[in-house]
Parts: structure tokens; C-alpha cells; sequence
């Protein structure tokens, strides 16, 4: 007896015709057309913006019935179908390629149709009956994807960066407080150009990598502000059409209440769908932390160098073996991963300049990648922060009998003596130094430049980490 297995399919109708469509999918034939159309990446986009999307059809839903124009029986399956989606459930139903329609369309009626199907299923009936949920009539009412899948990017990205990109940075800044606080008196040589230069302590220096965190913070805060406008209740083209005047106050309080933060509809919805200058300047925003980053990092590797041949200054946590040939080697793994991090959003920056500048006529084109890497970056910096604070900032140690060793061997002092013996001379006596491979306190004493008392007090390490003249 031969067994053939049967693929089980129901059969489902969009505009263009009848899609067979899996028996286990809650989606339909324009998710089916899509998932088929672009077999690009097998990239999908993010969890956070599915809940972002579920979370604006809920509201609109909630709107809609508000305002008298969605039967309360459909619009309660719809919520709670929606409500499934925001808490995690059948994220796998959400299929389409990340490279689909410029407007995120195929997206869009992904989560229609998985919304309508699961409130028909809560309402007894079968999927794919859209007598008693319609995906566009009752789910996108007065919506357009073209006002809805910007919002989303908007409340994804404001919502990330508010839960999670902005605590990781504090984090962070805490760790390297500490830090400096800790090293407040390890003096060390300051270094410019690579160079040897006046001395600093490892405090100070890290008080900087603190600041600059603390900068960071602030920027944050300053994207999440950017994405607040939503162009909701713009429909098609920004006018508005089909869509009830009610409609997009009414929905984006809804949004706030689940959310928690302060959206606001639009100053000009037609500027804010066929522009994503907020994206893009909330992606630039996020660059300046990642150079930050890398900058912090690539230093922390260079005060880590050695153990032998290098600078030293500080020691890193091990956290695992950094060869497969050398035994005993330890890297500096969390700073070269945060390297990585940091790259990486610059190279999203880039594709979403480039994707802003395609917003043609009333639409910008580009949204559905927009979305990917914006959230992309917001997630690795958020994660990169925090383990760069938790598993390598806060258990550095210094070695401070090698930092002093750097400060007290470095010609720089001399800048300490210029106020009293003028520039050209100071420079005299340091290529003497280097010349004659000599200390800078040995040549001043041999040339009997000053009393030994007045050196003492004018080539004080630790009073020149304190500013001032001498």
C-alpha cells in the first residue's frame, strides 16, 4: 500500500484571485503572495516592531468602537487576537521578508490577516472567513500602511530606546564612575598623539569615558523625543481619507496609556510620511554613542596592552582564552565586541540616510528596512552597553606602581617649568634628555637650572594632575 502525504491547504481570495494558503497559518493569501515574492534575506523584522504594529491596531480598534464605527463584538476579538501578538504569541506567523514593498504594505496585511483570523477563530468561526472579520474592512479601519507602518518604526524605536538603550547607558556611566572615583589618585602619563605628554591620573581619565556616557544618555533621550510624532490618521497620502476626524487623537491616547510615553499626532502628516528625517536623525544620534563607544573601547585596549611588551596601565577581567596556538593569552574581548557594535551602526546610519533620502513624492519607499536597522542598532548598543559596564568596566584594576613609573619617566613634566624658564628653553632640555637618554630631573640639576627644593615643588606629579601654574 503506497501512502501519499497530502499538504493541507485552504483555499483563501484577495483582489488578485484564490492563494492556497497553509491550514496551520494564521495569515492569508496577501501574506502567502508576499512570503512567496520575496525569498530575499530570510530576515524578518523585529519582535518589537510586531508588538509596536499589534499594539496601534489595538488602539485603533479601540478608537474605532470608541467613535461608533467598529461593531463592539469584532472589535473585542480584535483586541484580544491583538493582545495574543503583544505578548509574545504567534510571532512565527509574521513571515515577510525584511527586503518586501518600500511601504511595508506586505507587513502590514501580515498582521491584518493574522489579527482577523485569530478574531474570527475567538468568535467560533474558521479562519479565512472574512463574513465575520474582514483584515481590511474592520482591522486597517481608517487606516492606511502607509500611516501605520512609520508609526510603528516610531513607537518600536521610542520604546526601545526608553526601556532598554537608555538604562543599559546607565549602566554603564555608573560603572565608570566608579572607576574614576576608584582611580582617583593612580597618576599616570598623559598621552596625546601617542605621544608622551603631562601628567593625568587614571581617574580622570576615566571621568571622561563618564561624561562622554553621560552625554550619550542625553542624546538618547533626544531620539526618543524625535520619534514622538506620529502621522497616524494621515491615511493614503497625509489627507486623511477614510478616516474619521476622531480617529487619531482618539487612537494615539490609547498608544500612550499602553506605552506609557507621549506621542502626539504629526505638526503635518504629509512631512511625516513622505519624509523620515526623524529616522534619520535619531539613527545620527545614535552613531555619536557608538563612536563614543568605540573610542572608549579601542582606549581600554590600549590600557590594557601587554601584560609585558606594553602599556599595562590597567588589567581587564579575563573572561576566556584568546588563542588557539598561544597558551595563556588573554584579549580584550568586550572591548573588540563593542568595536564590533559600534561598526555596525554606523553601517545601519548609512542604509538609513540612504533609505531617507528615498521618500518620492507622498511615500517614502525604504520603511521596512528603515525599521530593521534602526531597531537593530537600538538593540546592540543597549546590549552592548550594558555588558561593556557589567563585565569589563567594573572589574578593571590598575596597576599603579606601572603607571607612576610612566609619569615620572615622561619628558612632558618640563611643561610644568615653562612659566619660569620660557618655552625654548624647556625644549632645550628636553632634547638634551633624549639625547643624552637622561632624566629631565638630571639634566635640570646638572644645569643647575633651580634650587633642588623649588624642582621638587614644580615637578610635583601629583600637583600637575590638578591644573594650574606652578
Amino acid at each position: 500500500m503506497i501512502i501519499v502525504a497530502v499538504e493541507e491547504y485552504r483555499l483563501e481570495r484577495d483582489t488578485m484571485g484564490e492563494v492556497k494558503v497553509p491550514n496551520s497559518a494564521y495569515y492569508g493569501a496577501e501574506t502567502q503572495r508576499a512570503f512567496q515574492n520575496f525569498p530575499i534575506s530570510g530576515l524578518r523584522l523585529p519582535k518589537e516592531f510586531i508588538r509596536a504594529m499589534a499594539l496601534i491596531k489595538l488602539s485603533a480598534a479601540r478608537a474605532n468602537m470608541q467613535i461608533g464605527l467598529l461593531d463592539p463584538k469584532k472589535g473585542e476579538a480584535i483586541v484580544s487576537a491583538a493582545k495574543e501578538i503583544m505578548e509574545g504569541s504567534l510571532y512565527d506567523q509574521f513571515v515577510v521578508d525584511v527586503f518586501q514593498t518600500g511601504s511595508g504594505t506586505s507587513s502590514n496585511m501580515n498582521m491584518n490577516e493574522v489579527i482577523a483570523n485569530r478574531g474570527i477563530e475567538l468568535l467560533g468561526g474558521k479562519r479565512g472567513d472574512k463574513s465575520i472579520i474582514h483584515p481590511n474592512n474592520d482591522v486597517n479601519m481608517c487606516q492606511s500602511t502607509n500611516d501605520v507602518f512609520p508609526s510603528a518604526i516610531h513607537v518600536s524605536s521610542a520604546e526601545a530606546i526608553a526601556r532598554k538603550l537608555i538604562p543599559s547607558l546607565k549602566v554603564l556611566a555608573d560603572a565608570l564612575d566608579r572607576k574614576a572615583a576608584e582611580f582617583e589618585d593612580v597618576v599616570k602619563a598623559g598621552r596625546t598623539h601617542l605621544q608622551d605628554a603631562v601628567p593625568i591620573t587614571l581617574g580622570q581619565e576615566f571621568s571622561g569615558y563618564a561624561s562622554m556616557i553621560r552625554h550619550g544618555i542625553k542624546r538618547a533621550d533626544q531620539a526618543r523625543d524625535i520619534l514622538m510624532e506620529l502621522p497616524l490618521g494621515g491615511t493614503a497620502v497625509g489627507t486623511g481619507l477614510n478616516a474619521d476626524p476622531k480617529y487619531a487623537e482618539t487612537a494615539i491616547m490609547e498608544i500612550n496609556r499602553l506605552t506609557g510615553l507621549h506621542f502626539r499626532k504629526a505638526e503635518n502628516t504629509f512631512e511625516a510620511m513622505q519624509s523620515k528625517d526623524a529616522c534619520v536623525e535619531a539613527s545620527g544620534l545614535l552613531k555619536v554613542v557608538a563612536t563614543s563607544l568605540m573610542k572608549i573601547s579601542n582606549d581600554l585596549r590600549l590600557l590594557n596592552s601587554g601584560p609585558r611588551t606594553a602599556l599595562g596601565e590597567i588589567d581587564l577581567p579575563a573572561m576566556e582564552p584568546g588563542s588557539s596556538i598561544m597558551p595563556g593569552k588573554v584579549n580584550p574581548v568586550i572591548p573588540e565586541a563593542l568595536g564590533l557594535v559600534a561598526a555596525q551602526v554606523y553601517g545601519n546610519d548609512t542604509a538609513i540616510g540612504i533609505c531617507g533620502q528615498l521618500g518620492q513624492l507622498e511615500l517614502n519607499v525604504m520603511m521596512p528596512v528603515i525599521a530593521y536597522d534602526l531597531l537593530q542598532s537600538i538593540e546592540i548598543l543597549a546590549n552592548g552597553s550594558r555588558i561593556l559596564g557589567e563585565k569589563c568596566v567594573a572589574g578593571i584594576t590598575a596597576d599603579k606602581k606601572r603607571a607612576m613609573e610612566y609619569a615620572e619617566r615622561t619628558l612632558m613634566t618640563v611643561t610644568s617649568l615653562t612659566p619660569k624658564i620660557g618655552y625654548d628653553n624647556a625644549a632645550k632640555i628636553t632634547k638634551k634628555a633624549i639625547a643624552e637618554n637622561k632624566s629631565l630631573r638630571q639634566v635640570l640639576t646638572e644645569e643647575g637650572t633651580m634650587p633642588k627644593e623649588k624642582l621638587d615643588e614644580i615637578l610635583n606629579l601629583r600637583k600637575m594632575t590638578k591644573g594650574g601654574r606652578a
